[in-house]
């Protein structure tokens, strides 16, 4: 019986810089007691990090401008717009990987 190994090394990827960007802006947001929606945006910021989302990178997108959105009504501390604008910009990259044909 033979018993698989964990791998020695990773790949970086596109997709492993969006979920660092999506991690890094949920604890940001963890940390921003007292923002306007909040609640609401950990909601919609757990479900774009969910499985289901990952999968299909469309509805994802979609999420990502719906969060923007609600940020930018909702005064958020400076480092949550930086952090919503460093996951649209890891998206972006995942897409531009994508259309050039990278494995993710």
């Amino acid at each position: 019986m033979t018993f698989t190994t964990e791998p020695e090394g990773y790949k970086k990827t596109a997709l492993s810089d969006l979920q660092g960007a999506w991690s890094n802006f949920r604890s940001m947001l963890v940390d921003a007691d007292g923002m306007n929606n909040r609640n609401r945006l950990l909601f919609h910021v757990d479900e774009a990090m969910s499985w289901e989302c990952v999968r299909d990178l469309e509805r994802m997108r979609t999420l990502t401008l719906l969060i923007r959105n609600i940020v930018s009504q909702s005064e958020p501390p400076s480092d949550v717009v930086q952090g919503i604008e460093e996951v649209a910009d890891a998206l972006r990259e995942v897409f531009a990987a994508l259309a050039e044909g990278e494995k993710l």
